[in-house]
């Protein structure tokens, strides 16, 4: 089977050209990424912990899912398929912000990733795919913070650099629909 691919880009997301993903990874070529965050209707954020045969950050708490587009896939799209892949979730999906990071991993590995970021509410119990999900919680924001500070290498780099960010663009959603 042939080698996933990877869309790499520019710092202004346009992209440059494509590699296979663990080729990306090893040589930390900036990439499109994208992480996908949810709560339910009681505002509790639904965390998953990657499988433990992931190719790194195994067994971590992580956002609800994550993934690459594949090459002429957008983001939202790429965003869909994989929340419905890894946790059989289907819901609106807004697009929050965009960061880039660049962080070594285990295996020799670095995760150089213009990181899509979208947010969604779903009271859907996830059904999750094992090869990718060893188990998910839904969590309150409160708890979630507290842990982090106690238990910061629990959980993946990308997850801590933005999950406060994702809870202010959280904030001011709930209270538009309030």
């Amino acid at each position: 089977m042939n080698e996933p691919l990877v869309i790499l880009v520019d710092k202004d997301d346009r992209q440059t050209g494509t590699a296979g993903k663990m080729e990306a990874h090893q040589k930390g070529l900036l990439h499109r990424a994208v992480s996908v965050f949810i709560t339910n209707s009681r505002g509790e954020w639904i965390l998953q912990r990657r499988a433990l045969d992931k190719y790194h950050s195994k067994g971590l708490w992580t956002n609800t899912c994550c993934t690459h587009p594949h090459p002429g896939e957008t983001a939202e799209e790429s965003a869909r398929r994989r929340l419905s892949e890894e946790m059989g979730i289907e819901c609106t999906l807004t697009e929050l912000f965009t960061f880039i990071y660049k962080e070594k991993l285990d295996s020799n590995l670095t995760e150089h990733e213009l990181d899509h970021v979208f947010f969604g509410v779903s009271d859907i119990i996830p059904v999750i795919n094992t090869c990718e999900v060893e188990e998910w919680e839904a969590v309150s924001f409160n708890d979630l913070h507290e842990d982090i500070g106690k238990n910061p290498a629990n959980y993946t780099y990308w997850f801590k650099e933005i999950y406060e960010n994702v809870n202010r663009h959280f904030l001011k959603f709930r209270n538009k629909i309030k």
